[in-house]
């Protein structure tokens, strides 16, 4: 069986990604509902919105959902003592060793999964306890590794150390890519910017039609000299955080302004490069059904090849 099915209990291995104030009940349920993972972000700070937020999880969907825990983000280890007495049996950690929580967690019941840039994080992860790993290729949005190395060439090299179930990121929208990180080793696939852009996500429709306007070519990669490195949207503000190669220390302080509030150059809007690949809105359940119908065609025909030994 698929391990990454079997550690999450989603029927399909298709996994929402854990954006900060976006990724909660509303978006994460209608994920579950269609068969994917849905996953609550911890990584905004506001500890008891994101407990109601798991709460209210088990009132929209009776399906399993994760828990993300960005380590270097937690003020104290109150999200992390809530997390292992609500029955939650999936999170995945980053930003940060996970060697500190994977006792408490596993103590739990909880399967774990730390996000990764490199293959050096991989082996450390691996040879800490964890139980998976999510392979962070450079084409994602939101926080990076300033050393890029893309999903196609990371996957690779991470499958080639470790043995453990990968959930391949970044540059991952449909059947496409899917069927791609599949080739490439991995067993379930996340997607940030897509679901960002789906019908159920809260973000205003501003965002949303940012990303389907967005070309191949339209993010930066920002800040890679400092911390933190992130992947936005094009903007005039990102354009001359580009220019100067410094990121104000405001940056984010009007983030709600941009998601919610729908003005563009309030903070910086945080998107994939697979924004030049989104034309348009759809339901979460419309992205993982076709995704599906668009990963098994193709599996469809690379298998007829290969019994055919043809290309």
């Amino acid at each position: 069986m698929n391990r990454v099915l079997a550690h999450t209990g989603a029927r399909y291995p298709i996994v929402q990604a854990p954006m900060g104030w976006i990724a909660r009940a509303q978006l994460a349920s209608a994920v579950c509902n269609a068969g994917g993972l849905g996953i609550i972000e911890t990584s905004s700070g506001e500890t008891a919105n994101c407990q109601a937020e798991i709460l209210k999880m088990k009132d929209l969907t009776d399906a399993p959902f994760g828990v993300n825990l960005p380590i270097l983000f937690l003020k104290d280890d109150a999200i992390l003592r809530f997390i292992c007495e609500s029955g939650v049996k999936f999170v995945t950690t980053s930003a940060g060793s996970p060697a500190k929580f994977l006792a408490p967690l596993k103590a739990a019941g909880i399967t774990v999964y730390h996000a990764v840039p490199t293959v050096d994080a991989a082996r450390k992860c691996v040879e800490a306890g964890i139980d998976g790993l999510v392979v962070e290729g450079a084409e994602g949005g939101g926080f990076k590794n300033p050393e890029e190395v893309s999903t196609l060439v990371l996957l690779q090299a991470i499958r080639r150390a470790t043995d453990v179930p990968l959930i391949a990121a970044g540059g991952i929208c449909d059947g496409k890519g899917m069927s791609a990180a599949f080739a490439l080793g991995a067993e379930a696939v996340q997607m940030g910017t897509r679901f960002v852009s789906a019908a159920e996500s809260p973000v205003h429709v501003n965002y949303k039609q940012a990303i389907i306007d967005a070309r191949e070519t339209g993010t930066y990669v920002l800040n890679k000299k400092a911390s933190p490195c992130i992947r936005a949207l094009k903007t005039t503000r990102t354009a001359a955080m580009h220019e100067s190669g410094l990121m104000p220390p405001d940056t984010f302080r009007r983030i709600l302004e941009l998601y919610f509030g729908g003005d563009m150059e309030a903070a910086v809007g945080l998107a994939g490069q697979t924004a030049g690949l989104i034309n348009e809105v759809k339901t979460a359940r419309q992205i993982i059904d076709e995704t599906v119908a668009e990963f098994h065609a193709i599996a469809g025909r690379m298998g007829a090849l290969a019994s055919s030994g043809g290309f």
